[in-house]
């Protein structure tokens, strides 16, 4: 694959900072306080979160333009949890997909699932970790 676009950022731990190349990320990492920390600052369970649901909720407007279907206002939540799975630290995810009421029903089911196989997030997580579609 030739990347069309390349993100570059620098982190230095949990408890530190998180650096684009170009500036446009420079925030504080934490722990979060269900993990013991202070939680002033993100985290990177927050961080796969916003990008996850950014590009979800994209994929979900191309699949609806091929289809020819009017996908309106989008808003995709994603929750990722961190646990341990008995062999150490794992995630989870939850996508909370909600969609316009003319999406309701089968036509939106579909769109939902076929955003789920283009998503570049989507086919990165597939068969790594569980990720739960739940439509709102």
């Amino acid at each position: 694959m030739d990347a069309l676009y390349t993100a570059v950022a620098t982190a230095n731990g949990r408890d530190g900072r998180a650096v684009s190349s170009d500036g446009q990320i420079d925030l504080p990492l934490a722990f979060p306080t269900a993990l013991g920390g202070d939680g002033k600052g993100t985290n990177p369970e927050q961080l796969f979160a916003a990008g996850y649901a950014a590009c979800y909720a994209s994929a979900l407007g191309l699949v609806g333009r091929q289809a020819k279907v009017d996908t309106g206002e989008i808003s995709v939540t994603a929750e990722v949890g961190i646990g341990d799975d008995g062999d150490g630290f794992a995630l989870k995810v939850t996508l909370r997909v909600e969609l316009p009421e003319n999406l309701s029903g089968s036509v939106g089911e579909d769109l939902v699932h076929k955003a789920h196989q283009v998503c570049p997030y989507s086919k990165a997580t597939r068969g790594n970790i569980p990720v739960d579609l739940v439509i709102e």
